[in-house]
């Protein structure tokens, strides 16, 4: 009986309430995701009801963000093929604004039970572009109570960022800390990829962009950051660096630098996604890797979050496979590290982004329509 109670009062509750009547009666999603893409590069992707139904009774929530940058189909380099991927063609690639209308357009129209379970990202700026700031407010006020955070927006991305046209994206670029000031400023959660080294980095040195990226960070303790991938990609591997002789001092290796970075306290505001089936195979790679792996994620189960990084899945299958790459890894932690990492850290952070968003809205857009 009091099951049935809890239920019918989860039917006509608040969204939050409701889901936490859904938990007490052992509702058990996998994992919440915090890095999802519904379109590819050429901006088509998975129907939006058909991804409710990948998700399933499988994935709680999830992120809900196209892919800002488009490949050019330049018939003079393929000819006839049309390329799909940014591997797929040497033509350039072009910041598209206009996914965010695309992503809003598709959250908004769902019922509204299903919007809960979704958090919606702002990607289609420049941010080497000072104007960045101006698109981004501009797609807030367009569709008030849709967005929670911007990003994935990429800064430094092996092969990715030589093809993009137009200036090249830098961590020192004032561009990049205006559209972090305001996020701030709003309550947005920032979602940031960008290389931790350059491609085939010489090993036993400091990873290229690192200090630059500590040095961004530190300029925005009030922004929520969510470092992706940990600053790895498909050839910027972590570093295993060691000593050379006896007399050589061995540079950290990268959880080592992850530790020292959640160590610090000027960097307590930054979060680190583990997506991507790329990173996966990194820390699945030997049976004493995935021990260090979980080792660090226990003793900093409140700073990790578990994403995909899939790009428009055609079934479940392809949505839950990363997961279970990790399998071996999340094994190992202790249930409340565990549910933190693939759960509780995702509700958490964008909980509070969609309160502190919400409430800007009401603020600015509001007071910008009555004039």
């Amino acid at each position: 009986m009091r099951g049935l109670l809890l239920i019918a009062a989860a039917l006509v509750c608040s969204p939050a309430a409701a889901r936490t009547a859904a938990t007490q009666q052992g509702t058990a999603y996998l994992f919440n995701d915090s890095h999802f893409h519904l379109t590819n590069y050429v901006q088509k992707g998975t129907d939006i009801n058909a991804y409710l139904e990948i998700m399933g009774d499988k994935v709680g929530r999830s992120t809900l963000f196209g892919i800002p940058l488009q490949q050019t189909w330049s018939y003079e380099n393929s000819g006839d093929y049309a390329p799909t991927y940014y591997l797929q063609s040497d033509a350039p690639l072009y910041y598209y604004s206009f996914t965010d209308a695309f992503i809003a357009s598709a959250y908004l129209s769902l019922p509204p039970e299903s919007r809960q379970r979704l958090d919606p990202m702002i990607t289609g700026f420049n941010p080497s572009d000072m104007y960045a700031v101006d698109h981004i407010r501009r797609v807030l006020e367009t569709f008030p109570g849709v967005f929670s955070g911007i990003g994935e927006f990429s800064i430094h991305k092996e092969f990715v960022s030589s093809k993009v046209a137009g200036d090249v994206a830098s961590l020192t670029d004032p561009a990049l800390d205006r559209i972090l000031d305001f996020a701030a400023e709003v309550g947005l959660v920032v979602i940031l990829h960008s290389d931790i080294d350059m491609p085939f980095a010489k090993a036993n040195t400091e990873p290229v962009y690192l200090k630059q990226m500590k040095d961004l960070l530190r300029r925005h303790p009030k922004t929520v950051i969510i470092w992706a991938h940990t600053g790895l990609g498909r050839v910027v591997h972590p570093a295993v660096s060691q000593a050379t002789s006896d007399t050589a001092e061995r540079s950290p290796n990268h959880l080592e630098i992850l530790e020292q970075m959640l160590a610090d306290p000027t960097l307590r505001h930054v979060y680190f996604d583990i997506s991507w089936d790329e990173v996966a195979k990194y820390a699945i790679s030997s049976p004493e890797v995935e021990k260090r792996v979980a080792a660090a994620l226990e003793r900093n189960s409140d700073r990790f979050l578990f994403g995909t990084d899939n790009v428009a899945p055609a079934d479940q299958a392809t949505q839950l496979r990363v997961f279970h790459l990790w399998d071996p890894v999340f094994r190992q932690l202790s249930p409340e590290a565990s549910l933190a990492v693939r759960r509780g850290n995702y509700e958490r952070l964008f909980d509070a982004a969609r309160v502190k968003v919400r409430q800007w809205e009401r603020v600015n857009v509001a007071s910008k329509n009555s004039r």
